[in-house]
């Protein structure tokens, strides 16, 4: 009796130890060390997921706005130049502070019902030469910006350039652009949206203390197209709003110059700018110069601008281009030895 009470009371031990491994075990492979997988992923700066990076990059790019136009950057590719191929790297910047409420844009919408202009939206392109003739656009499409200001060639009975800048964002060239101009005595108008106003204060004073002209590219760089169709309030906000933070900080009137983002627009949009005072400024000249990791050579941008110079030509660069800043004086000193000069926008009639 004592022999199989002993049995019982060993098997009983045993089964105890069994479950007690087995529960051990399974510790040992939920809880691999002192800290969880998801704890030890966020202290470490080498286990970043990739939709982390893909969030960090849409970031970076929307902060950039990477800034417009429609251009080739090969020779063979003169036939048209248009908006998707010059800006492509501008994006609406998405900053909803201070926009227009809902409210206030419904009797915006109800005259959107009613008007009789056209709202499709359009991308700018032109057709640039060689022979040093002015670019050219659709008889239809001039008809249609004329009437409502806007311009993309000056006076093409003299040999005279208008030299223009969009500024999405400081890339670190702006003061030494700024310095070739001061050298050649050359006026440039920089189209600026309300974000480069911000970070870049001392450099848009600097610009209006050395005369040249800081004009309106907007507040958050959307289509102006698109904006024009949610009504007048919210259109309206992405140009005064932009003239405001500018006089906060200057204590001027933002020169009524404009330049819709990305080169979008529609019959709509022009004639809201047209309201606000404003002359809508295209361009005929502007080359593939805004992709900071792809810059083209000294060579290739030298004879892009050369071919294409004409009498009376708006010219668009980017400021954030590192090509740009190390060609502009040579460029300067060529066009004008050419006979070309530099004139302000204020020219335009």
């Amino acid at each position: 009796m004592k022999k199989k009470c002993l049995s019982i009371l060993v098997s009983i031990v045993l089964c105890f130890s069994l479950i007690g491994c087995k529960s051990n075990n399974q510790k040992v492979y939920t809880n691999p060390g002192a800290s969880s997988v998801n704890e030890q992923a966020s202290n470490s700066s080498d286990n970043k997921t990739d939709d982390a990076v893909i969030s960090e990059e849409k970031d970076i790019s929307e902060e950039k706005i990477n800034t417009e136009e429609n251009n080739s950057t090969n020779d063979g590719s003169d036939e048209k130049t248009s908006n998707d191929s010059v800006e492509k790297e501008e994006k609406p910047i998405k900053n909803k502070a201070d926009e227009p409420s809902k409210n206030t844009t419904e009797e915006s919408k109800a005259q959107l019902s009613t008007t009789t202009l056209e709202t499709k939206e359009r991308d700018w392109f032109f057709i640039p030469t060689k022979d040093g003739t002015p670019s050219t656009v659709d008889p239809n499409i001039l008809n249609l910006i004329t009437k409502q200001d806007g311009y993309y060639l000056g006076n093409t009975n003299e040999k005279v350039l208008y030299l223009t800048f969009d500024e999405g964002y400081e890339n670190g060239y702006t003061g030494k652009i700024l310095d070739i101009l001061k050298a050649n005595n050359v006026p440039a108008a920089f189209f600026v949206v309300t974000p480069y106003i911000k970070t870049s204060s001392d450099l848009v004073k600097r610009m209006v203390n050395e005369g040249h002209l800081v004009c309106n590219h907007s507040t958050n760089h959307p289509s102006m197209a698109s904006t024009a169709l949610k009504g007048k309030d919210k259109f309206n906000y992405e140009l005064e709003n932009t003239a405001k933070i500018f006089k906060d900080l200057t204590g001027k009137d933002m020169p009524k110059f404009f330049r819709p983002p990305m080169g979008k627009y529609s019959e709509l949009s022009l004639s809201y700018t047209k309201e606000l005072g404003y002359k809508t400024i295209f361009w005929s000249f502007a080359y593939h110069d805004w992709d900071i990791n792809k810059q083209p050579s000294h060579e290739y941008a030298k004879k892009m601008i050369m071919d294409r110079t004409h009498n009376g030509s708006i010219m668009l660069l980017h400021a954030v281009s590192k090509t740009n800043t190390e060609i502009l004086d040579d460029v300067i000193k060529e066009l004008k030895a050419k006979g070309y000069r530099f004139a302000s926008l204020d020219e335009l009639k």
